[in-house]
């Protein structure tokens, strides 16, 4: 919004300037694009006032590249630091110390906001002196706009733009600029990383493997507190939920501590499902419940949904068939002091729903009077394979229905492709339970998974001539 406001300014200015050296009005609309962005382009020094540095060389090209390191780096697959040292020409100020903060911000969107790189430097003329290092994108030839030399005029300051060789390296750029300066030239950078504790984790391209350490060892340079990157190798396998990977940089300590809406984890990331974007659907869930409600979860992981609905005083059975998932959601049960309020389960998921979650239901609904605030939920997050266990409720039950309040609530995970996926997810879930859910379940999207595959949880209360198999007469 401030670019728009100042191209107005500079565009009033430069007619003015338009009118008396009959430049004709699409060359200033180039001018303007140029300084918007659209259009790169080098400046035009019109006057030379001093310089304060070296003296000018055939490279002084005036490059305002103050966001790409230098291209000779093109193609690196062995990080080399001194590799990315480059020298550009900024525009400053020669300013007296004693007024130096009042004029930063007096030009404050004028002045050089590049993070990581200062804007006021040592005058090597005049020790009494700094010079400030204006934004090149902003300063047309090296020259003020009326607004500049006003805001200068009312500190006494002379509105003469000089010169500055400004050296950047390694630590001035972004992890994205030297990357993109790096891989090969119109291709995608990164796909994005999830991090887990002190663990960045990768799903590279193929155009991207070559560079592949290169891009670990940038990640931890630029990131603090990430001392491991990983790139995943494999799909992840439907039976335990994990996949082979490679450490690209760093440590091979890939047991580590995440903390998500307050409650902290610990897991080997090499040996157990744990995906950081899930964090809102975890409370989502747990919201929806009330402390006496009872959960079963029947593809628990480590514990996100379960440990936190503990927390809430719900009573929870959590099931995984990964021992290693087992053994972490034991460790955080005792971790986070609910070991006591969690009965935990090592089975398949369809032996689990067939035995102690039919055990339960089975004692307790029969027992559900009309005003009983109790409520039964039973989250089955496997995206891969859960839809297929609907299957499992059918009959699960002996006897006469206990009543719509007491219907145990199911959260059931999946993934489409579909054009409608909610209609997809809806219809497959049908099929799995042999009734029609219309107007009796909801779908939400979770998340975007990969381009036109969507991640969905539908949630519907078990119908009860699906749960129940009432007694022959």
């Amino acid at each position: 919004l401030w670019s728009l406001g100042y191209s107005a300014r500079l565009l009033k200015t430069n007619r003015c300037r338009t009118a008396a050296s009959n430049t004709s009005f699409p060359a200033v609309w180039m001018l303007l694009a140029q300084y918007s962005g659209r259009i790169p382009g080098p400046f035009v020094v019109v006057k030379k006032n001093r310089s304060f540095t070296m003296p000018e060389t055939a490279e002084d090209k005036s490059d305002v590249e103050l966001y790409s390191p230098h291209p000779e780096v093109r193609g690196m697959k062995v990080l080399d630091r001194e590799a990315f040292k480059r020298t550009v020409v900024v525009p400053v100020l020669k300013v007296k110390k004693e007024i130096v903060n009042t004029m930063v911000k007096s030009l404050k969107h004028t002045v050089l906001q590049r993070p990581g790189l200062k804007r006021v430097v040592e005058d090597p003329e005049d020790e009494d002196s700094r010079l400030v290092i204006l934004d090149p994108h902003k300063i047309p030839e090296f020259s003020l706009g009326e607004p500049e030399q006003e805001a200068l005029k009312k500190l006494n300051v002379l509105p003469e733009v000089s010169k500055y060789n400004l050296e950047l390296t390694y630590e001035n750029f972004k992890s994205e600029e030297i990357l993109r300066a790096v891989l090969p030239e119109g291709q995608d950078v990164t796909s994005g990383f999830s991090r887990v504790g002190h663990i960045a984790h990768f799903n590279l391209r193929d155009h991207q493997l070559p560079y592949r350490h290169l891009i670990g060892q940038v990640i931890i340079d630029k990131n603090p507190g990430i001392t491991c990157v990983v790139n995943k190798t494999s799909i992840i396998d439907s039976t335990y939920r994990n996949f082979q990977m490679e450490v690209l940089a760093g440590e091979s300590n890939l047991v580590t501590k995440v903390k998500e809406n307050n409650i902290v984890y610990e897991l080997d990331f090499s040996k157990v499902y744990w995906n950081p974007r899930l964090s809102t659907e975890h409370s989502r869930i747990v919201e929806l419940l009330k402390p006496g409600d009872v959960l079963f979860d029947v593809f628990a992981g480590i514990g996100p949904f379960a440990i936190p609905a503990a927390k809430k005083k719900c009573r929870v059975f959590a099931n995984d068939l990964n021992p290693e998932s087992y053994n972490w959601l034991l460790h955080n049960c005792k971790l986070n002091k609910v070991d006591s309020k969690i009965k935990v389960f090592n089975m398949d998921g369809r032996d689990f729903l067939l035995g102690p979650v039919r055990e339960e239901l089975s004692k307790e609904l029969p027992l559900l009077q009309g005003e009983q605030k109790t409520s039964y939920h039973i989250v089955m997050n496997l995206p891969a394979l859960a839809i297929e266990f609907l299957d499992v409720f059918k009959h699960l039950l002996v006897g006469e229905p206990c009543g719509a309040v007491g219907l145990p609530t199911v959260h059931c995970y999946g993934f489409s492709k579909h054009d409608d996926p909610a209609k997809d997810i809806q219809e497959r879930a049908e099929a799995a339970l042999g009734t029609s859910l219309a107007g009796r379940c909801s779908t939400y999207l979770v998340r975007n998974v990969a381009p036109n595959k969507e991640m969905l949880c539908i949630s519907f209360q078990i119908p009860a001539d699906v749960l129940y198999k009432r007694p022959c007469p």
